[in-house]
């Protein structure tokens, strides 16, 4: 069965949303972007906070993503309900290989074996 394991946000403050995160919630910020982005983890889910950078664009979920077991085998059953096949993401993207969109347009990542990085490659960074 796929799980959801890793949560976007857009916000204009990723410090500030992490800050808040760790003090309420006890997350680990597991990685600090030169671009700004943040990631972190509960130790299981885990939520990139990504630097708005383009005015007027609203803050918010930006995506979502999905662990699965098998790529060809959901890749099957989204051509099935009618929408494109994944993409494949570009290969300097941690912890997901492909992106999807549902029947709305909301986009997600898919990953047979990425997000399990997040615990397992990545060591925790100071804040």
């Amino acid at each position: 069965m796929a799980k959801i394991r890793h949560l976007a946000i857009v916000t204009t403050d990723p410090d500030k949303l992490a800050k808040f995160y760790v003090d309420v919630f006890g997350l680990e910020i597991q990685q600090r972007a030169d671009s700004g982005n943040i990631f972190m983890t509960d130790g299981y889910l885990n939520i990139a906070l990504l630097t708005n950078k383009a005015e007027g664009k609203p803050s918010g979920l930006n995506h979502f993503g999905f662990h699965i077991d098998d790529m060809a085998d959901i890749t099957a059953k989204l051509e099935t309900a009618g929408v494109p096949a994944p993409a494949k993401r570009p290969a300097d993207r941690h912890y997901a290989e492909m992106r999807a969109f549902d029947p709305d347009g909301n986009n997600f990542d898919l990953s047979v074996n990425g997000f399990e990085r997040v615990r397992k490659d990545r060591e925790p960074v100071a804040d």
